[in-house]
C-alpha cells in the first residue's frame, strides 16, 4: 500500500491491484462513450423521434434501478471479485448482441443488457476501490480511479469514433470484445479474493442500514440532489451527440472530438481535485461549485445553433480525403469542455462522501447503491421527458430545460446544507 508514498495518481499504478481495477474502470468507459457515438448513428439510420431516442437512456437506466439496491446487498456480503469478473463477461455478450441489431427495437433492448453490465462493474468497481484504499488516501484513490475512467472515455471519442467512421459497427464492437477480454484477465490475476465482502449480512444493505444512511445528513442531502442532477445530466450525454449528428450531419469521428473536449478536462483535473478535496476538507463547496458549473455548460449547447456567427467551418485532410468540420463543432466542443470541469469539481467529492458514510454502518457498496439508486430515478425519466420537450418546442427548450434542474439541484443542496449542516468530525455509531 506503500506504492502511492510521494507518487500521487501516477504512484497508484505500481500496485497491481488498482491497476486491475483500473483496467475494469477503462473497459467500461470506453465501451460507454463508444456506444454513446453508435446510438447517434442509429438515430439518423432508423430515423427516431426525441421521444425514442430518450428511450435509448431510459432503458439503460430502468433496469439498472431495480436491480441496483439487491446488487449492493449482494456485493457487501459476498465476493465483489467473481462480480466484476461476471459484469466483465456480461459486457462481453453485450456487444455481440450489438453488432446483431437491425431494428430501433432491439437497439432498446441491448441497452437494457448494457445497463446490467455496467452496474455491476460500476458498484463493485467503486466499493472495491473505496475499500481497499489506504486511511488518507481515499480521495486519491477514487479520483484516480474516475480519472481513468475519463481518459479511457476520452479514448472510446475518439478511437471508438474513428472505428465507427472508418470501419463501422463490427469492427469497433470487436475491438471492445478484446479490451474487455484484457480487462477480465487482469481482474482475474492481479485482485485479491473476497475484496471486502466480510459485513454482518444482517447489517449490510438492508432497509434498516439504508434508513440509517438516510438519516445522516449528507446522504439525504446527497440522495435529493443526485435525484434532480441527474435529470439534467443524462438528457446532455443521451442528446448531445443525437444533436450534433441529425441538426449539422456531423460525422462519427467529429462526434468524438466534441465529447473529447470534456473528457479531456475531466482527465485531466479530476485526479488533482481529489488530492485537493483530501487536504481542504469540505467535500459539499465541491459539490455545489460543480453543479453550478455544469448548469452553465449545459446552457451553452444549443448556441451552437449560432455558432456560425463566431466561427467558421475547417476543413481538414484526414484518412486520404477532406473533412469539413462546421461551425457547430467548436461550439459544441467547448461546452463540453465546461462540462468536464463541472465533474471534475463534483465527482471525487461526492463519491468519498458516500463512502465515508457507508462505513459508519459497514455498508459502502450499500452507500453507493444508495448513491446510484437516486441516480437511476432522475436517468429514467431525463431523457424521455427532454425528448418530448424537444419534440414539443425546440432544442434550446429541451437543453434550457435540463440546465434549469441542474440549477434547481444546486439550490435544494445548498439548502439541506445550510439548514442543518455535515459535521466536520464524523463520529462512528457505538463510538
Amino acid at each position: 500500500m506503500g506504492a502511492t508514498e510521494n507518487g500521487g495518481s501516477l504512484g497508484l499504478f505500481r500496485n497491481r491491484e488498482f491497476l486491475a481495477l483500473a483496467s475494469t474502470a477503462f473497459a467500461r468507459s470506453q465501451a460507454y462513450s463508444t456506444i454513446l457515438i453508435a446510438l447517434a448513428l442509429y438515430a439518423d439510420l432508423f430515423s427516431t423521434s426525441g421521444t425514442v431516442e430518450g428511450l435509448f437512456g431510459t432503458a439503460f437506466a430502468a433496469v439498472q434501478l431495480l436491480i441496483v439496491l439487491p446488487l449492493g446487498r449482494l456485493i457487501d456480503l459476498g465476493n465483489a471479485k467473481r462480480y466484476l469478473l461476471a459484469g466483465l463477461l456480461l459486457n462481453v455478450l453485450v456487444f455481440v448482441g450489438f453488432s446483431l441489431v437491425s431494428a430501433v427495437e432491439h437497439v432498446v433492448v441491448m441497452r437494457v443488457i448494457q445497463g446490467i453490465g455496467a452496474s455491476l462493474l460500476w458498484l463493485t468497481g467503486s466499493a472495491v476501490v473505496g475499500e481497499i484504499s489506504p486511511d488518507g488516501e481515499r480521495g486519491l484513490w477514487l479520483g484516480t480511479y474516475n480519472q481513468v475512467g475519463a481518459f479511457s472515455s476520452l479514448a472510446g471519442d475518439v478511437f471508438g469514433g474513428l472505428l465507427l467512421f472508418l470501419y463501422g459497427f463490427q469492427v469497433t464492437y470487436a475491438v471492445l470484445i478484446v479490451v474487455t477480454t484484457l480487462a477480465t484477465v487482469a481482474v482475474f490475476a492481479a485482485l485479491r479474493d473476497n475484496p471486502g465482502g466480510n459485513a454482518d449480512p444482517e447489517e449490510a444493505t438492508g432497509l434498516e442500514t439504508l434508513r440509517d444512511l438516510m438519516g445522516r445528513t449528507a446522504v439525504k442531502a446527497l440522495v435529493v440532489f443526485r435525484l434532480s442532477f441527474s435529470v439534467g445530466k443524462m438528457a446532455v450525454i443521451i442528446f448531445l451527440p443525437i444533436y450534433a449528428r441529425t441538426a449539422f450531419g456531423i460525422n462519427p469521428f467529429a462526434i468524438g472530438g466534441i465529447l473529447a473536449g470534456g473528457k479531456l478536462t475531466k482527465s485531466l483535473f479530476q485526479g488533482k481535485v481529489g488530492e485537493y478535496t483530501d487536504r481542504v476538507g469540505s467535500y459539499y463547496l465541491f459539490i455545489l461549485a460543480g453543479a453550478v458549473v455544469y448548469a452553465v455548460g449545459t446552457a451553452l449547447i444549443p448556441l451552437a445553433e449560432f455558432a456560425h456567427l463566431v466561427f467558421p467551418a475547417v476543413t481538414v485532410a484526414a484518412f486520404g480525403g477532406a473533412m469539413t468540420l462546421p461551425p457547430a463543432f467548436f461550439s459544441l466542443f467547448l461546452a463540453y469542455a465546461v462540462l468536464g470541469v463541472a465533474d471534475s469539481l463534483r465527482l471525487p467529492a461526492s463519491m468519498a462522501t458516500f463512502v465515508e458514510e457507508g462505513e459508519h454502518f459497514d455498508a459502502v457498496a450499500g452507500a453507493m447503491s444508495l448513491r446510484s439508486i437516486a441516480w437511476k430515478i432522475g436517468q429514467v425519466s431525463g431523457p424521455v421527458a427532454v425528448g418530448y420537450i424537444w419534440d414539443q418546442t425546440s432544442v434550446f427548450g429541451a437543453f434550457w430545460t435540463a440546465a434549469a434542474f441542474l440549477l434547481v439541484s444546486a439550490g435544494v443542496f445548498a439548502v439541506l446544507f445550510s439548514i442543518d449542516p455535515a459535521p466536520e468530525e464524523r463520529a462512528v455509531p457505538g463510538d
